[in-house]
């Protein structure tokens, strides 16, 4: 693993949950400004 030094400054047991939660934060961002910004999803939402 070419990246492993990253350990010596920042523990496991703080880093990958941080690193996990920025993901899902991301993920969510994403998918929240797609279906914002789509046409169709408001119409779905509203029935038509």
């Amino acid at each position: 693993m070419n990246q492993g030094r990253i350990w010596c400054v920042v523990k496991p047991t703080v880093g990958l949950p941080l690193f996990l939660g920025a993901v899902a934060a991301i993920s969510l961002i994403v998918h929240f400004a797609v279906l914002d910004n789509s046409t169709w999803f408001a119409k779905f939402i509203q029935g038509g």
